[in-house]
Parts: C-alpha cells; structure tokens; sequence
C-alpha cells in the first residue's frame, strides 16, 4: 500500500510541477508586459526621435511569448517523456523561438520606412519615396523566406531539393501568372523611371487623384471624391500619365469680353493697367504675362489674359485666380468699362404698327 501511495504521489506531483512552471512564467509575462514594459516605453518617448518606440514595439509581443515559451519548455521538461518525444518538442521549441526572431525583424521591417527616413535625414541622402515602402515589403519577404527556410531545415526537409524544383516549375508558374507577372515589372518601370511618386496629383486614362501607395503589383490612387482605386501596374504604364504636381506654375488664360460701346482710348488703358496688376502681383509669375486685345467676336471686344501663378496647390491657385478677377473688376469699374454678355440687335425695315 505505500508503494502505491508513493508512486500515486509522484505522478500526481509530476504535472504539479508543470502547472507550477507554467503558472509562474504566465506571472512573469503579466509583469513584463504591464510593469517594465510601459516603463520603456516612457523612457523611449522622452527621446528626440520615435524610433527607438517604434523599435520598442516591435520587441514587445515577442519578448512576452517568449517567457510563456520558455516556461512550457521547463515545465515539458519535467515530465516523463521518451527520447523520441523530447526531440520532437525539442524541434517544436528552437521552430517557435525562430518563429519568434523572425517576428521581431518582421516587426522592424514594418517600421523600416521610419527608420530609412530617419537614415537618409542624418546622412543627407536622397531617397524616393517610392522606394521605401516597397523595400520595407521586400525585407518582410525575405525575413519570411529565411525563416521558413531554416525552420524546414530543423525538420529534416531538404530545402536544396526544393530550390532545384521550382526551376522545372518556373515556366508553368509563368504561364499561369503573366498578369502578375506583367504587373511586377509595370511597378519596376515605375520605380526605375519615377512618372510620380507618394503624394502626387496625377492624372491618368484610369484615373484621376493623389497616390497614396505603390507595390509591385499595383498602385493606389486617392481620387478628389475620396474614393480609393487600386490600378494594376501594367495597365498604369501602357497610358499616358500626367503628373500636376510636377508644375512649376499653374495657368490662369481667359477672354475678357467688353460692350462694343467701350472707347477706344478707354480699351486700350485696361489693357494697360490689367498688364501692370498682373506684374506687381505677388503671387503672379512674372516670367510669362500676355494681356492684349485681341479680336471682335459677335457681342463683345475681347482681351485676351495669360499668365501664371507661383504657387501650384489647387487652392492656393483657386484664391490667387479669385484675387486677380476681382482687381480686374476693379479697373473696370474705374474706368467705366461694362462686360459684354452675349446679345443680338434687331433692326426693323419698317416701323411697326402701334
């Protein structure tokens, strides 16, 4: 009877020991992730840049799977397992401590575009902006690659075996995907030739808006009605694609119409004084300024106006055009000039009847 009671105690002990590891970790984790984490990250915050956050995140779900990890592993461990199962828990353990690694990396690649920014400022090296969301998204895939080769390799796969078969299957995946294909190297074209970057008003036969991403596959577009359309690469670089915020200036060119009552001495000093507005504005380019007479239409003398604004932000030009419109009024109404509208004279042969 005490032999049983000795041996019942020991295998009751036995996942006592386990809970018990199991249970402490978990206490563990709690601490870290609500003591001494929040502590670095106010420590982080009170630093000049946001990236050592950033970095501080990218360690904090991680870190914490870790103690739970590392606690299972103490607790399997003491636990009456044959040499066959210990090494198949042993395999499991290093494939999530990998796992883990990788999602650190994967996590700092998420923020890389922070960090290349942060990079390029301190060293005064230009990049574009397109090229760093798509290197982030390249480093998150070959983080993937890496680790779910090493994992496959802990597994007794042969990884080697596996490179050598997709050279047979490379050509049937390209026939399968030339879309994707065709897409991937549409959004090469783009990097390499930059039509637009991140931020810029484009317009295109598909669509017309402010681009928000571009990806290998596809570049998103931010129209004016805030509605969000994805465009394939391959059909954005068959088109046309003009870029409006590459403008140095932005154009203001109209036809004034005054009453064919206007004198001609009256004419000729608004077209003299609108030229002058135009030079002295502050907002107006000076480079390139027409104002002229230019032709007799039907109902009225038309003054031909040409210039352009410094600014090219769409509502900056919008108050600039408005600014110009309302001095021209002004000269008008200075000098006594009407504006035409369109309107016809009829003229009777005989008088008509009363």
């Amino acid at each position: 009877m005490e032999d049983f009671l000795r041996i019942w105690h020991q295998y009751l002990q036995i996942p006592a020991v386990f809970l018990s590891f199991l249970f402490i970790f978990y206490i563990l984790s709690k601490i870290f992730d609500s003591f001494f984490y929040p502590i670095i990250l106010k420590i982080t915050e009170k630093t000049k840049t946001s990236v050592d956050t950033k970095i501080a995140l990218a360690f904090r779900k991680p870190v914490k799977n870790f103690i739970l990890l590392l606690g299972v592993f103490l607790g399997v461990r003491t636990l009456p397992l044959s040499v066959e199962i210990y090494g198949v828990v042993l395999r499991l353990f290093r494939s999530l401590i990998i796992v883990l690694i990788s999602s650190v990396f994967y996590n700092l690649a998420s923020t890389s575009s922070v960090l290349f920014e942060k990079l390029t400022e301190k060293l005064e090296f230009e990049m574009d902006k397109i090229l760093i969301p798509i290197f982030s998204k390249a480093l998150r895939f070959i983080i993937f690659a890496i680790s779910a080769t090493i994992i496959a390799q802990e597994w007794g796969y042969d990884v080697n075996g596996f490179v050598a078969g997709l050279g047979l299957g490379g050509l049937a995946f390209a026939l399968a995907a030339q879309d994707t294909i065709a897409n991937f190297f549409g959004g090469i074209v783009i990097i390499l030739d930059k039509p637009f970057s991140i931020g810029d008003w484009i317009l295109t036969p598909q669509v017309e808006g402010t681009v928000e991403d571009i990806n290998f596959r596809s570049t998103k577009v931010r129209t004016f009605a805030h509605a969000l359309v994805t465009v394939p690469n391959s059909s954005l670089v068959k088109g046309p694609i003009t870029n409006w915020s590459k403008m140095g200036k932005r154009r203001i060119t109209f036809n004034l119409g005054v009453t064919y009552t206007t004198p001609r001495h009256k004419l000729q000093l608004c077209v003299r004084r609108i030229e002058s507005m135009l030079k002295n504005h502050p907002d107006i380019h000076p480079e390139t300024i027409f104002v002229n007479f230019d032709s007799f239409n039907e109902s009225s003398l038309d003054i031909f106006i040409y210039c352009f604004t410094k600014t090219t932000v769409w509502g900056e030009f919008l108050k600039v055009k408005e600014d110009v419109n309302f001095k021209i009024m002004a000269i008008l109404e200075e000098e006594g000039v009407s504006i035409a509208f369109p309107s016809r004279s009829i003229y009777f042969e005989n008088s008509l009847p009363k």
